[in-house]
């Protein structure tokens, strides 16, 4: 509970909201509600009344309890002088829109000594409803969350209060309120209902829609705490349209130990770029500790030679693998635990395997806001759908808050007072040794284990954040992801086309156009990068390992017609069924350069035929000259000449033009009939690889 005097303002809210009573009686809370984080923006006489002292009050959020705040605010208004005016509040559902003088002016137009906020509910005894007074407008039932009055009169109130501490202070004060003779000088003002933000100049109030009014000190009890939290994301100055977030670069930190928790539980795309980003982290990996839960027995060798090749890194790795047949819940807890039974751990970060966190700094930024549990926002690639939730529905599922797509669409930019995180957050450790020292946080008979932590969260007072100040990464699609191939990651081009993008397409392709990248080594014909090395190693790999390699013969059942006439050693896109996929790859890298070079030529990037082809000394050292039967070729070196294999390369007959040293992921693209008579130059060691594909139209 909190005390405040006439002659001082009052406090923010926001990130400085007050702990609840009913755990720690405000010890832990203090830090929120006091000190220099307030005076930065109001010069605040505020008394925490309980200070140190052990909550006894009760658990009144079911039951009744609190007269233990009745006794304390009884000793406490004896050390106040008795011309000063006293705002008596709870703290943890409590948001202040505005300072002391619009209070005590409203205050004073209330022609009363004493007056409460008001609620729909009577509270704990029903059978006292008929004894309240009827009003025309407003709520009937006293509230005992925040009350206002001189001191002479709250002295008055309070002296015949001889009760425990887990009496009932709501039903002490009602009892004063219903009995006419000492209810004089007591009124009621009603609490919160429901409210819309306004933003004024450089400020945010609550505007009560029902009564049209905007509240000085806004009291929401019960479910609507879930609200007061969405209110005090903006009021008063916390976020402005004209200031944005007010209070989101405080509190820096150094280094402190973590515990990094890694949940591998379902097949998922990109495991190996998790690692590699893991690895990328701008953080001492002397102050990081590893718990890797991994379910899926197919990215058992990722995660392996990841810890092979730099586990000592760390200063302390866990394992948990599939063998051991842990569920997700035990999972989540050991992880937790890993942190909580470490005395040097100070937090505990969680990490989904489909996070793809791009912000090197990601780690440092969240430790720096200090707040008990934060999460980077991230986004799935083109839709709305994020690691929070902006709102609860009643039932306790999703509902979208009137902010959120601002949010997720950076036009609000800040630090967000959450209900719900996901996917990736950082928790204190001293959380789990206080509010959150239950050793099963993420179990429920209704809820999924995200949904239970969340829940148990805010059951403890403790407040959940998502900041979105910077850009952090994005979440990967899984619904669709197959485990048939060797190289899984190759289908996700539909799914996933960024990271697809990122992982398989060289580095230098976006310069193409910018840089004037494209080189031309013979008349019409042009060469540019396209493939990574990463990409060209998989498309060899995937077909070695499919290795139903054609035999090179006239004769192939494979295309129309059952005839080839200048037949090579291949495996065709369809035989692995990738031809959906190759489509997109020359429509949305290939199809560009065209319409570019070969200008008034629009493709639908359409093929007849497309493969990769092998070449060896010893099975097809060469192709003869030939015409593609295409409107236009592309032909990508898949391997390096000289590191992987000797001669080679591709001679145009008619210019006497020849690339002997194609670039490995290069692309040549050329026309196919009439003009570009050409021949493959024979391959006099080693394997050479190279990827064809006749476009037409």
């Amino acid at each position: 509970m909190c005390t405040m005097t006439s002659n001082h303002s009052l406090s923010p809210a926001g990130k400085y909201q007050y702990r609840s009573e009913e755990t720690s009686l405000f010890e832990e809370g203090i830090s929120f509600c006091c000190g220099e984080c307030v005076l930065q923006l109001f010069s605040l006489g505020l008394k925490v009344l309980g200070r140190g002292e052990p909550w006894k009050g009760g658990d009144y959020m079911t039951e009744p309890g609190g007269g233990q705040k009745v006794r304390l605010l009884k000793a406490g208004l004896q050390e106040i002088e008795e011309d000063k005016v006293v705002l008596f509040i709870d703290s943890y559902d409590v948001v202040f829109a505005s300072g002391p003088k619009e209070l005590l002016k409203k205050f004073q137009q209330t022609r009363h000594k004493v007056v409460f906020s008001a609620e729909t509910l009577i509270w704990p005894d029903r059978h006292l409803e008929d004894k309240h007074p009827h009003f025309r407008e407003g709520k009937r039932f006293l509230g005992s969350g925040g009350f206002i009055g001189y001191v002479p009169n709250l002295k008055e109130m309070v002296a015949d209060w001889t009760g425990e501490d887990s009496d009932s202070d709501q039903l002490f004060f009602t009892k004063i309120y219903i009995n006419p003779e000492k209810r004089v000088g007591i009124y009621l003002y009603t609490d919160l209902v429901m409210v819309v933000l306004k933003f004024e100049d450089g400020q945010v109030r609550a505007r009560n829609v029902l009564y049209d009014t905007l509240p000085v000190v806004i009291h929401g009890n019960g479910p609507t705490k879930l609200q007061i939290n969405y209110l005090s994301n903006y009021i008063p100055t916390v976020w402005t349209f004209e200031t944005g977030c007010s209070v989101c670069l405080e509190d820096l930190r150094d280094y402190p130990l973590v515990v990094i928790g890694i949940f591998i539980q379902q097949p998922t795309p990109f495991v190996s770029v998790f690692f590699e980003t893991l690895l990328k982290l701008e953080y001492p990996k002397n102050r990081l500790k590893l718990f890797i839960y991994n379910q899926v027995r197919e990215t058992y060798f990722i995660t392996y030679s990841f810890l092979k090749d730099h586990g000592e890194e760390y200063q302390d790795v866990k394992v948990i693998g599939p063998e051991e047949n842990m569920d997700r819940v035990a999972s989540r807890n050991l992880g937790l635990d890993m942190c909580r039974q470490d005395k040097d751990c100070e937090y505990f970060f969680s990490m989904d395997i489909e996070v793809v966190l791009k912000n090197k700094d990601t780690l440092k930024i969240l430790i720096e806001q200090n707040e008990p549990i934060i999460a980077p926002m991230i986004t799935r690639e083109g839709r709305l759908w994020t690691n929070f939730w902006g709102a609860l529905s009643a039932d306790g599922y999703y509902a979208r808050s009137e902010d959120y797509v601002d949010i997720v669409q950076g036009r609000r930019v800040g630090v967000w007072n959450v209900p719900y995180l996901t996917k990736v957050y950082l928790v204190k450790a001293s959380l789990l040794h206080e509010e959150l020292s239950n050793n099963d946080l993420f179990s429920s008979g209704t809820l999924d284990l995200d949904m239970a932590f969340c829940h148990n969260a805010r059951n403890k007072g403790v407040f959940m954040y998502v900041t979105n100040m910077h850009t952090f990464g994005r979440m990967l699609s899984t619904e669709n992801y197959q485990m048939s191939h060797l190289h899984n990651d190759l289908w996700q081009i539909f799914e996933n086309p960024k990271d697809w993008e990122e992982r398989y397409i060289h580095e230098n392709y976006t310069k193409i156009m910018r840089d004037k990248l494209i080189e031309t080594p013979c008349p019409d014909v042009y060469w540019f990068p396209l493939f990574s090395d990463i990409g060209c190693d998989h498309i060899v790999q995937e077909m070695e390992n499919f290795g139903q390699w054609s035999g090179g013969r006239n004769t192939d059942t494979r295309i129309q017609g059952g005839y080839e006439n200048v037949p090579t050693i291949d495996i065709h896109m369809t035989q692995i069924n990738y031809e959906k996929e190759w489509q997109k790859l020359l429509l949305d890298y290939i199809a560009p350069i065209t319409e570019t070079m070969y200008p008034g030529y629009y493709t639908k990037a359409q093929f007849d035929l497309a493969f990769v082809v092998r070449y060896k000394p010893d099975e097809q050292p060469f192709l003869r000259p030939h015409h593609d039967a295409s409107t236009f070729t592309i032909n990508i070196a898949l391997n390096q000449k000289v590191l992987d294999y000797q001669g080679g390369g591709c001679r145009f007959i008619r210019y006497n033009c020849s690339v002997e040293a194609p670039r490995k992921g290069w692309a040549l693209m050329h026309p196919g009939r009439l003009t570009h008579y050409h021949e493959g130059l024979r391959t006099t060691a080693g394997t050479r690889y190279i990827a064809v594909s006749f476009v037409d139209p």
